[in-house]
């Protein structure tokens, strides 16, 4: 073996060989029975439990199998429109994984039609409503029950099903936020240097985008910026769209596919309180990101969640604390969130506006134009995620 190719896969073992939480053997996933609808009315919703004081000392353990359901309700009004009205809204992935399943939604309302349509080439599903014009006050509930486990990566596990060429081919390509040469290439080339092996590559982008950027949840409301502009100007603060889709842009710039991954919070965190949410979760999206290695499949990810704690917990560079969450946020999904999907440059169905860059809040469109949920004038948005007993 060449020593080049020594060093390389050496690094790959290395990357996650200290962490329990990857060494630890896979257990068998079973699928949740779905629970039956609660008799109580859906508005009539019971308030998140408060959650207790929390700080990341040491990697966790990978317990054994254990699934969590919730019931998540979205609740939704909107202000005198002008017009027919139509709206979206993103529902949870609909193709099981060993982390999440979608167990079924139900929905009541003043609308004339609604329904569930699905894009499979994005492999996303969307709720959509429509309201006739006359309507003063369109109001709408949709219920969601999900189940969810933790998502660990495996060094030592090897995935024997190569994912399809085409969904690879997909996650590699350049979008509206996303593209792959001038600075984003030389970027990434340098964050990779001289390292060949796919899977430490993915580390050292990882790596690159933990020390260089910065999370600002005042930026909620801002206009999305490609990382183009990003790495040209230098200002790499954002939100966990920002840094998430900074990650997979320089990881397709070296040909490793990527995919964000976006969603919604729905509990609180056993790693540090600023990691989780309770009550109202109406502003509480994520975003992640995932990137494929032969060999492994898809690998977990979350530098804006080390972002998030640096900032929100006061974590400086001598804190013990830091590099275990850098460590264990690279190969590790803590599923106090569901995922929605990983679309982008996404074109909503009977809509006649422009792409979005991706959707993960609900979109409303009227004679005057296109909105969404952040518009507090136009919309009152809701959700609520109540952990289902079992």
């Amino acid at each position: 073996m060449k020593r080049r190719d020594f060093l390389a896969a050496s690094a790959a073992l290395a990357l996650l060989s200290s962490s329990p939480a990857h060494a630890a053997k896979k257990t068998a996933h079973k699928k949740p029975t779905p629970k039956k609808p609660a008799k109580k009315p859906a508005e009539q919703t019971d308030t998140a439990r408060e959650p207790e004081s929390r700080a990341a000392v040491s990697l966790p353990e990978e317990p054994p199998a254990q699934w969590k359901t919730y019931d998540i309700v979205s609740t939704l009004s909107l202000t005198e429109p002008t017009g027919k009205t139509r709206l979206w809204l993103p529902l949870p992935r609909y193709k099981d994984t060993p982390w999440e399943r979608s167990l079924g939604h139900r929905w009541q309302g003043n609308f004339a039609t609604a329904g569930i349509y699905r894009d499979p080439v994005a492999e996303m599903e969307v709720f959509y409503a429509d309201w006739p014009e006359g309507i003063d006050h369109p109001t709408l509930q949709i219920a969601s029950q999900i189940a969810t486990q933790d998502r660990h990566f495996d060094i030592t596990q090897r995935q024997p099903v190569a994912e399809r060429t085409e969904v690879l081919r997909r996650c590699l390509r350049s979008t509206e936020l996303l593209s792959g040469d001038g600075m984003v290439r030389r970027t990434a080339e340098r964050a990779v240097g001289r390292i060949k092996n796919p899977l430490a590559q993915g580390k050292a982008i990882y790596d690159w985008v933990v020390e260089n950027t910065a999370y600002d949840p005042a930026l909620n409301n801002a206009v999305e910026r490609p990382i183009s502009e990003m790495l040209e100007t230098g200002n790499l603060t954002g939100r966990s769209a920002d840094i998430a889709l900074l990650f997979v842009g320089l990881c397709r710039a070296v040909g490793i596919p990527a995919r964000p991954v976006f969603g919604l919070r729905v509990d609180s965190s056993r790693l540090f309180d600023s990691l989780g949410v309770v009550g109202e979760l109406s502003e509480a999206q994520h975003c992640r990101a995932e990137f494929y290695t032969p060999g492994y499949g898809w690998i977990p990810v979350d530098p804006a969640d080390v972002r998030k704690a640096i900032r929100e917990e006061r974590l400086n560079d001598s804190d013990s604390k830091l590099p275990v969450l850098k460590k264990l946020l690279f190969g590790f999904w803590e599923m106090n969130w569901i995922g929605f999907n990983a679309a982008q440059d996404v074109g909503l169905q009977g809509s006649t506006g422009a792409l979005l860059p991706y959707l993960n809040t609900p979109v409303i469109e009227t004679r005057e134009g296109r909105f969404d949920s952040r518009n507090k004038d136009r919309v009152r948005y809701s959700v609520t995620a109540n952990r289902v007993e079992t």
